[in-house]
């Protein structure tokens, strides 16, 4: 983990996230705190990291995403080369929600 970004201000943040409990809280926490396009970004990032845990080639996650490859690459990045797992850890999470559906 980037010991960076840990402090205060973040985990308190990381506690307010946590407490939201709808997608609408969470729209209406979001859309006070980012932007639309942070907002949008993320979400794309997110995408991205799906898809590509699902073997989809740049061409069409840029295709179907809009993002750039640069930003395909960051993220492939963050899955494949980090320790943190951020990405895998969501993906594993919101996957087995799926299965349970």
């Amino acid at each position: 983990m980037n010991s960076k970004l840990k402090n205060k201000q973040t985990d308190f943040l990381f506690d307010a996230i946590l407490s939201l409990e709808t997608k609408e809280e969470c729209y209406r926490f979001f859309e006070d705190l980012c932007t639309s396009a942070e907002l949008k970004a993320m979400s794309q990032r997110l995408v991205v990291a799906k898809m590509l845990t699902e073997n989809k080639v740049y061409t069409e996650i840029v295709r179907e995403t809009g993002a750039s490859t640069a930003t395909i690459s960051r993220v492939k990045r963050s899955l494949f080369d980090n320790d943190t797992y951020g990405y895998m850890i969501a993906l594993d999470k919101l996957r087995g929600e799926k299965k349970d559906d």
